[in-house]
Protein backbone atom coordinates (compact mmCIF):
# COMPACT_ATOMS: atom_id res chain seq x y z
CA UNK A 1 0.00 0.00 0.00
CA UNK A 2 0.79 3.46 -0.48
CA UNK A 3 2.13 5.48 2.24
CA UNK A 4 -0.65 6.61 4.39
CA UNK A 5 -1.60 10.37 4.52
CA UNK A 6 -0.39 12.33 7.40
CA UNK A 7 -3.67 14.01 8.54
CA UNK A 8 -4.53 16.99 10.64
CA UNK A 9 -8.00 18.01 11.98
CA UNK A 10 -9.16 21.90 11.78
CA UNK A 11 -11.50 22.17 14.63
CA UNK A 12 -11.82 20.39 17.93
CA UNK A 13 -15.18 20.01 18.91
CA UNK A 14 -17.62 17.41 18.85
CA UNK A 15 -17.37 16.26 14.80
CA UNK A 16 -13.78 16.27 15.48
CA UNK A 17 -13.75 13.48 17.80
CA UNK A 18 -15.16 11.27 15.51
CA UNK A 19 -13.39 12.07 12.57
CA UNK A 20 -10.30 11.37 15.17
CA UNK A 21 -11.64 8.13 15.96
CA UNK A 22 -12.00 7.26 12.05
CA UNK A 23 -9.32 8.68 10.64
CA UNK A 24 -7.55 6.29 13.16
CA UNK A 25 -9.41 3.50 11.63
CA UNK A 26 -8.17 4.24 8.54
CA UNK A 27 -5.81 1.74 7.11
CA UNK A 28 -4.86 4.95 4.77
CA UNK A 29 -4.36 7.26 7.07
CA UNK A 30 -2.55 8.67 10.00
CA UNK A 31 -3.71 11.36 12.29
CA UNK A 32 -0.85 13.73 13.03
CA UNK A 33 -2.22 17.20 14.46
CA UNK A 34 -5.11 19.20 15.15
CA UNK A 35 -4.98 22.80 14.64
CA UNK A 36 -7.08 26.13 15.41
CA UNK A 37 -7.32 29.27 17.49
CA UNK A 38 -7.83 28.76 21.25
CA UNK A 39 -4.90 26.83 22.51
CA UNK A 40 -6.97 25.89 25.59
CA UNK A 41 -9.19 23.65 23.70
CA UNK A 42 -6.84 22.49 20.87
CA UNK A 43 -4.00 21.63 23.83
CA UNK A 44 -7.03 19.82 25.53
CA UNK A 45 -7.61 17.69 22.55
CA UNK A 46 -4.39 17.44 21.26
CA UNK A 47 -3.33 16.01 24.89
CA UNK A 48 -5.79 13.45 25.16
CA UNK A 49 -5.33 12.09 21.70
CA UNK A 50 -1.20 12.28 21.35
CA UNK A 51 -1.43 14.55 18.85
CA UNK A 52 0.80 17.79 17.60
CA UNK A 53 -1.16 21.46 18.53
CA UNK A 54 -0.23 23.45 16.26
CA UNK A 55 -2.31 27.15 15.85
CA UNK A 56 -2.61 27.07 12.09
CA UNK A 57 -2.15 24.41 9.17
CA UNK A 58 0.42 26.14 8.01
CA UNK A 59 2.32 25.71 11.04
CA UNK A 60 1.40 21.66 10.61
CA UNK A 61 2.43 21.57 7.23
CA UNK A 62 5.91 22.98 8.26
CA UNK A 63 6.44 21.43 11.89
CA UNK A 64 4.79 18.25 10.87
CA UNK A 65 4.61 17.57 7.13
CA UNK A 66 0.55 17.14 6.96
CA UNK A 67 -0.70 16.21 3.64
CA UNK A 68 -4.59 16.06 4.06
CA UNK A 69 -7.00 18.41 6.47
CA UNK A 70 -10.49 17.28 7.33
CA UNK A 71 -12.07 20.58 8.51
CA UNK A 72 -15.27 20.81 11.07
CA UNK A 73 -15.67 24.04 12.29
CA UNK A 74 -19.02 26.20 12.60
CA UNK A 75 -20.32 26.44 8.58
CA UNK A 76 -19.53 30.18 8.15
CA UNK A 77 -15.48 29.76 8.98
CA UNK A 78 -15.54 26.76 5.94
CA UNK A 79 -14.75 29.02 3.49
CA UNK A 80 -12.01 30.36 5.02
CA UNK A 81 -10.48 27.63 6.95
CA UNK A 82 -10.83 25.38 3.57
CA UNK A 83 -8.86 28.04 1.14
CA UNK A 84 -6.01 28.28 3.78
CA UNK A 85 -5.59 24.90 4.31
CA UNK A 86 -5.51 24.61 0.67
CA UNK A 87 -2.90 27.36 0.02
CA UNK A 88 -0.80 26.06 2.54
CA UNK A 89 -0.30 22.90 0.22
CA UNK A 90 -2.72 20.03 1.65
CA UNK A 91 -5.56 18.43 0.26
CA UNK A 92 -9.22 19.21 2.46
CA UNK A 93 -12.09 17.27 3.28
CA UNK A 94 -14.62 19.75 4.70
CA UNK A 95 -17.62 19.16 6.66
CA UNK A 96 -21.32 19.67 5.50
CA UNK A 97 -22.78 22.13 4.27
CA UNK A 98 -19.39 22.85 1.96
CA UNK A 99 -20.04 26.81 2.79
CA UNK A 100 -23.04 28.66 3.63
CA UNK A 101 -23.81 29.91 0.15
CA UNK A 102 -22.54 29.29 -3.73
CA UNK A 103 -19.95 32.07 -3.63
CA UNK A 104 -18.16 30.78 -0.97
CA UNK A 105 -18.23 27.41 -3.19
CA UNK A 106 -17.09 28.45 -6.27
CA UNK A 107 -14.18 30.41 -4.30
CA UNK A 108 -13.38 26.97 -1.99
CA UNK A 109 -13.32 25.15 -5.67
CA UNK A 110 -10.86 27.98 -7.70
CA UNK A 111 -8.22 27.72 -4.67
CA UNK A 112 -9.05 23.54 -5.08
CA UNK A 113 -7.80 23.75 -8.56
CA UNK A 114 -5.34 27.14 -8.04
CA UNK A 115 -3.46 24.89 -5.63
CA UNK A 116 -3.46 21.51 -7.79
CA UNK A 117 -5.09 19.46 -4.10
CA UNK A 118 -8.11 17.59 -3.64
CA UNK A 119 -11.17 19.41 -2.12
CA UNK A 120 -14.11 16.96 -0.95
CA UNK A 121 -17.48 17.42 1.25
CA UNK A 122 -18.39 15.08 4.50
CA UNK A 123 -21.32 13.01 2.96
CA UNK A 124 -21.02 9.61 4.68
CA UNK A 125 -24.90 8.46 4.73
CA UNK A 126 -24.11 7.52 0.57
CA UNK A 127 -21.52 4.39 2.28
CA UNK A 128 -24.52 3.40 3.87
CA UNK A 129 -25.19 -0.67 2.54
CA UNK A 130 -29.28 0.53 1.66
CA UNK A 131 -28.00 3.72 -0.17
CA UNK A 132 -25.45 1.76 -2.05
CA UNK A 133 -28.41 -0.25 -2.90
CA UNK A 134 -30.48 2.18 -4.03
CA UNK A 135 -28.18 4.13 -6.15
CA UNK A 136 -27.22 0.37 -8.14
CA UNK A 137 -30.67 0.09 -8.91
CA UNK A 138 -31.26 3.76 -10.39
CA UNK A 139 -27.98 2.91 -12.02
CA UNK A 140 -28.54 -0.14 -13.60
CA UNK A 141 -31.80 0.69 -14.49
CA UNK A 142 -34.43 -1.06 -12.90
CA UNK A 143 -36.15 1.95 -11.94
CA UNK A 144 -36.64 3.25 -15.47
CA UNK A 145 -35.93 6.80 -15.46
CA UNK A 146 -35.86 8.45 -11.72
CA UNK A 147 -39.31 10.02 -11.58
CA UNK A 148 -40.37 11.21 -8.22
CA UNK A 149 -37.86 11.63 -4.91
CA UNK A 150 -39.92 11.82 -1.52
CA UNK A 151 -37.16 12.87 0.75
CA UNK A 152 -38.55 13.15 4.82
CA UNK A 153 -36.55 14.15 7.86
CA UNK A 154 -38.57 14.15 10.93
CA UNK A 155 -36.59 14.96 14.11
CA UNK A 156 -36.02 17.03 16.70
CA UNK A 157 -33.34 19.03 18.30
CA UNK A 158 -34.51 20.19 22.26
CA UNK A 159 -32.96 23.94 23.77
CA UNK A 160 -29.90 22.05 25.42
CA UNK A 161 -28.35 21.30 21.64
CA UNK A 162 -28.46 24.69 21.27
CA UNK A 163 -27.16 26.06 24.40
CA UNK A 164 -24.30 23.47 23.55
CA UNK A 165 -22.66 25.91 21.43
CA UNK A 166 -23.04 29.36 21.20
CA UNK A 167 -22.94 29.22 17.58
CA UNK A 168 -25.84 27.10 16.63
CA UNK A 169 -29.41 28.82 15.86
CA UNK A 170 -28.72 32.32 14.93
CA UNK A 171 -28.45 33.76 11.35
CA UNK A 172 -24.78 34.80 11.73
CA UNK A 173 -22.79 32.20 13.36
CA UNK A 174 -24.78 28.89 11.91
CA UNK A 175 -26.19 29.98 8.71
CA UNK A 176 -29.43 28.80 8.94
CA UNK A 177 -31.40 25.85 10.65
CA UNK A 178 -32.31 22.79 9.83
CA UNK A 179 -32.29 23.20 6.31
CA UNK A 180 -28.23 23.73 6.35
CA UNK A 181 -27.18 22.03 9.58
CA UNK A 182 -29.61 18.92 9.60
CA UNK A 183 -30.64 18.54 6.27
CA UNK A 184 -27.44 18.81 3.91
CA UNK A 185 -27.24 14.84 3.95
CA UNK A 186 -30.43 13.65 2.75
CA UNK A 187 -30.21 16.78 -0.34
CA UNK A 188 -27.44 15.13 -0.97
CA UNK A 189 -28.84 11.66 -1.23
CA UNK A 190 -32.18 13.17 -3.46
CA UNK A 191 -29.11 14.84 -5.64
CA UNK A 192 -27.15 11.42 -5.79
CA UNK A 193 -30.21 8.97 -7.04
CA UNK A 194 -32.02 12.27 -9.42
CA UNK A 195 -29.27 14.33 -10.72
CA UNK A 196 -29.27 18.10 -10.99
CA UNK A 197 -32.01 19.77 -9.58
CA UNK A 198 -33.47 22.40 -12.01
CA UNK A 199 -35.49 24.58 -9.68
CA UNK A 200 -37.39 24.57 -5.84
CA UNK A 201 -39.78 26.33 -4.45
CA UNK A 202 -39.33 26.22 -0.90
CA UNK A 203 -40.81 27.91 2.65
CA UNK A 204 -39.17 28.20 6.20
CA UNK A 205 -40.95 28.09 9.25
CA UNK A 206 -40.23 27.98 13.11
CA UNK A 207 -42.71 25.98 14.65
CA UNK A 208 -41.17 25.19 18.16
CA UNK A 209 -38.21 26.57 19.01
CA UNK A 210 -38.81 30.14 20.26
CA UNK A 211 -35.36 30.78 21.18
CA UNK A 212 -33.61 30.42 18.26
CA UNK A 213 -33.79 32.66 15.28
CA UNK A 214 -33.27 30.36 12.08
CA UNK A 215 -36.33 28.36 11.04
CA UNK A 216 -36.55 24.42 12.41
CA UNK A 217 -39.13 22.97 9.66
CA UNK A 218 -38.92 23.49 5.13
CA UNK A 219 -41.11 22.03 2.73
CA UNK A 220 -40.28 22.33 -0.63
CA UNK A 221 -41.30 21.05 -4.19
CA UNK A 222 -38.27 20.15 -6.95
CA UNK A 223 -38.08 19.69 -10.35
CA UNK A 224 -35.39 18.01 -11.54
CA UNK A 225 -32.99 18.55 -14.63
CA UNK A 226 -34.16 14.97 -15.81
CA UNK A 227 -37.74 16.05 -15.48
CA UNK A 228 -38.53 14.05 -12.24
CA UNK A 229 -40.38 16.18 -9.48
CA UNK A 230 -39.81 15.90 -6.03
CA UNK A 231 -40.73 16.62 -2.62
CA UNK A 232 -38.26 17.76 0.36
CA UNK A 233 -39.99 17.92 3.94
CA UNK A 234 -37.37 18.73 7.06
CA UNK A 235 -38.00 19.37 10.51
CA UNK A 236 -36.28 19.74 13.58
CA UNK A 237 -40.14 19.74 15.48
CA UNK A 238 -41.07 16.47 16.06
CA UNK A 239 -40.12 14.68 19.97
CA UNK A 240 -37.71 12.83 20.26
CA UNK A 241 -37.26 12.68 16.74
CA UNK A 242 -38.99 9.75 14.05
CA UNK A 243 -37.35 8.88 11.39
CA UNK A 244 -35.05 10.39 7.96
CA UNK A 245 -35.98 8.60 4.77
CA UNK A 246 -35.33 8.70 0.89
CA UNK A 247 -37.73 7.44 -1.34
CA UNK A 248 -37.13 7.23 -5.29
CA UNK A 249 -40.12 6.42 -8.03
CA UNK A 250 -39.37 5.23 -11.70
CA UNK A 251 -40.57 5.48 -14.39
CA UNK A 252 -40.99 1.78 -14.69
CA UNK A 253 -43.87 1.55 -11.66
CA UNK A 254 -40.67 0.28 -9.12
CA UNK A 255 -39.88 2.24 -6.38
CA UNK A 256 -36.69 1.61 -4.04
CA UNK A 257 -36.22 3.80 -0.52
CA UNK A 258 -34.28 3.88 2.30
CA UNK A 259 -34.37 4.95 5.90
CA UNK A 260 -31.28 6.27 7.23
CA UNK A 261 -32.09 7.41 10.55
CA UNK A 262 -35.05 5.92 12.63
CA UNK A 263 -35.89 7.15 16.02
CA UNK A 264 -34.32 10.09 18.25
CA UNK A 265 -31.69 11.48 15.54
CA UNK A 266 -28.15 10.99 16.51
CA UNK A 267 -26.54 14.22 17.72
CA UNK A 268 -22.62 14.33 17.50
CA UNK A 269 -21.12 13.90 20.78
CA UNK A 270 -24.09 14.36 22.90
CA UNK A 271 -26.04 10.92 21.93
CA UNK A 272 -25.73 7.71 19.40
CA UNK A 273 -27.33 5.83 16.71
CA UNK A 274 -30.31 4.35 17.97
CA UNK A 275 -31.27 2.54 14.95
CA UNK A 276 -30.01 0.84 11.75
CA UNK A 277 -30.62 2.25 8.22
CA UNK A 278 -32.30 -0.07 6.42
CA UNK A 279 -34.35 -0.64 2.94
CA UNK A 280 -37.69 0.29 3.71
CA UNK A 281 -39.13 0.16 0.02
CA UNK A 282 -38.57 -1.89 -2.27
CA UNK A 283 -41.07 -2.74 -5.58
CA UNK A 284 -38.46 -3.16 -8.26
CA UNK A 285 -40.23 -5.92 -10.46
CA UNK A 286 -38.60 -8.99 -9.87
CA UNK A 287 -37.22 -8.13 -6.40
CA UNK A 288 -39.94 -7.51 -4.48
CA UNK A 289 -39.39 -10.62 -2.29
CA UNK A 290 -36.03 -9.20 -1.49
CA UNK A 291 -36.58 -6.31 1.15
CA UNK A 292 -36.63 -8.41 4.37
CA UNK A 293 -33.49 -10.41 3.30
CA UNK A 294 -31.87 -6.57 2.79
CA UNK A 295 -33.46 -5.48 6.32
CA UNK A 296 -32.03 -8.40 8.14
CA UNK A 297 -28.57 -7.83 6.17
CA UNK A 298 -28.56 -4.26 7.62
CA UNK A 299 -29.59 -5.25 10.71
CA UNK A 300 -27.18 -7.79 11.37
CA UNK A 301 -24.15 -5.68 9.84
CA UNK A 302 -25.05 -2.48 12.27
CA UNK A 303 -24.58 -5.07 14.88
CA UNK A 304 -21.18 -5.34 13.84
CA UNK A 305 -20.15 -2.06 13.87
CA UNK A 306 -19.99 1.34 15.32
CA UNK A 307 -22.08 3.55 13.59
CA UNK A 308 -20.95 6.74 14.81
CA UNK A 309 -17.46 6.38 13.15
CA UNK A 310 -17.81 3.56 10.86
CA UNK A 311 -18.93 5.51 7.73
CA UNK A 312 -16.68 8.65 8.41
CA UNK A 313 -13.43 5.92 7.85
CA UNK A 314 -15.28 4.67 4.89
CA UNK A 315 -15.38 8.23 3.37
CA UNK A 316 -11.68 9.35 5.07
CA UNK A 317 -10.42 5.90 3.44
CA UNK A 318 -11.63 6.99 0.07
CA UNK A 319 -10.57 10.61 0.61
CA UNK A 320 -6.84 9.24 1.14
CA UNK A 321 -7.10 6.71 -1.82
CA UNK A 322 -8.10 9.57 -3.86
CA UNK A 323 -4.91 11.66 -2.85
CA UNK A 324 -2.46 8.29 -3.17
CA UNK A 325 -3.59 7.38 -6.28
CA UNK A 326 -4.33 10.71 -7.83
CA UNK A 327 -8.04 10.91 -9.05
CA UNK A 328 -10.89 12.21 -8.00
CA UNK A 329 -12.91 11.09 -4.69
CA UNK A 330 -16.05 9.83 -4.76
CA UNK A 331 -17.46 13.07 -3.45
CA UNK A 332 -16.55 16.02 -5.59
CA UNK A 333 -16.47 19.49 -4.49
CA UNK A 334 -18.79 20.16 -7.29
CA UNK A 335 -21.51 17.47 -5.45
CA UNK A 336 -20.89 19.33 -2.61
CA UNK A 337 -21.57 23.20 -3.79
CA UNK A 338 -24.92 21.68 -5.85
CA UNK A 339 -26.03 20.66 -2.10
CA UNK A 340 -25.72 24.43 -0.78
CA UNK A 341 -27.45 25.51 -4.00
CA UNK A 342 -30.01 24.14 -3.22
CA UNK A 343 -29.89 25.34 0.10
CA UNK A 344 -29.25 28.64 -0.82
CA UNK A 345 -32.30 29.09 -3.54
CA UNK A 346 -34.85 28.06 -0.70
CA UNK A 347 -33.31 30.14 2.01
CA UNK A 348 -33.44 33.55 -0.72
CA UNK A 349 -36.91 32.74 -1.09
CA UNK A 350 -37.47 32.94 1.97
CA UNK A 351 -35.78 36.17 3.75
CA UNK A 352 -32.81 34.72 4.67
CA UNK A 353 -30.49 38.07 5.82
CA UNK A 354 -27.92 38.88 2.79
CA UNK A 355 -25.18 38.69 5.61
CA UNK A 356 -25.28 35.31 7.02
Amino acid sequence: MAQKVRVALLGYGKVAALHAEAVRASARGDLIAVCGRNAARRDEFAVSRGLCSRETVAEAVQKDKIDAVIVSVPHPQHCECAIAALEAGCHVLVEKPMAVNVAQCAKMIAASEKAGKILSVVSQRRYFPPCVRVKQAIDAGKLGKPSLAQITILGWRDKAYYDSDPWRGKWQSEGGGVLINQAPHQIDLMLWFMGRFQEVRGFCENINHPYIEVEDSVAASVRFANGGLGSFFASNSQKPGIYAKAHIHGSSGGSAGVQTDGGAMFVAGMSGITEPPVNDLWTIDGEQNLLAKFRAEDEAFFKKIDATTYFFTCQADDFFSAIQRGVPPSITAEDGMETVRFIEAVYMQNGKPPDA
